[in-house]
């Protein structure tokens, strides 16, 4: 199928394209790395008015790091993230799982911004921010606000983001001294949508774990932060009875989703033997 009919503008500055949100709201959209909506244009699922095409725009560009904070512009395509060297040195959950997403040409086009504000459940970027703490700042022509990560994603593919706002940048706390991060998917094949991913951050302190944190991707409509399975490792030495403990409170904060790739249960399994394996690997780093 071809897209349905639109009009298209590509602003030069980041002031024209709110004043276009701002006239138009729902009925445009944004065109960052378009990886995801093209094919919904494509397939007719997505009918905007009006595309802005934010590309021109380059104060929505870079990575950097500043006063114990990295900050990861809009635009950052996956592939700069990827080899940024201030994402290795500070940010070593999302240098884990860059490579998981999606395939080589899809992370030369596709952006971070994108991906969080897209907001699939499967994705990974948007679990990670969830557990470490990221924020995200909107913008609009009424002005700037930031929205923590985990108040974030509202269900499936729904967000904080107002029809006027942009998703201009994301800051990520950096990892400080102690503190361990684990990265782990399931998939059918490697770049494909996860059937179950978490991601682990910690403070280890000689196998004692603190200040942890669970999330969890490829389960439900959106990330899910585990709040019983986070208190169950909480200031314990990880040992195989807290493992098991960890594994059974995760029932309380997983209600998978079940479809024709894998049941709730297979979902849920999947979790617990993934979340497992992440903190053996975290604390053994440790």
């Amino acid at each position: 199928m071809k897209a349905p009919r639109f009009a298209y503008r590509r602003p030069e500055s980041l002031d024209e394209v709110l004043q276009l949100l701002a006239e138009h709201g729902e009925e445009a959209r944004i065109l960052a790395g378009g990886q995801s909506l093209m094919p919904t244009l494509n397939m007719r699922l997505s009918r905007p008015r009006l595309l802005i095409d934010i590309n021109r725009i380059d104060e929505l560009r870079g990575i950097s790091f500043e006063d114990g904070t990295v900050r990861i512009g809009a635009l950052a395509r996956h592939a700069e993230v990827m080899d940024s060297p201030v994402v290795a040195e500070h940010l070593p959950m999302i240098a884990e799982a860059m490579p998981h997403v999606a395939h080589v040409a899809i992370r030369n086009r596709g952006t971070f911004g994108g991906s969080i504000a897209l907001a699939d459940p499967a994705a990974e970027l948007p679990a990670c921010a969830v557990a470490l703490g990221a924020e995200f700042v909107l913008a609009s022509a009424r002005g700037r606000r930031t929205v923590a990560a985990r108040s974030f994603f509202n269900g499936l593919y729904e967000t904080e983001r107002a029809d006027d706002e942009l998703l201009v940048e994301t800051r990520i706390p950096a990892i400080e001294s102690g503190y361990r991060s684990s990265f782990m998917e399931l998939a059918r094949r490697h770049g494909d949508f996860a059937l179950a991913g978490v991601c682990c951050h910690a403070k280890v302190d000689g196998g004692v774990l603190s200040d942890v944190r669970l999330a969890y991707f490829g389960s439900e409509d959106r990330p899910r932060f585990a709040d019983a399975a986070s208190a169950a490792a909480e200031g314990k030495a990880w040992s195989d009875d807290v493992k098991e403990a960890v594994k059974t409170a995760l029932g309380d904060d997983l209600d998978p989703i079940g479809n024709f790739h894998a049941s709730a249960a297979t979902r849920l399994h999947l979790a617990r033997v993934l979340t497992g394996r992440a903190i053996d690997r975290m604390v053994a780093a440790g």
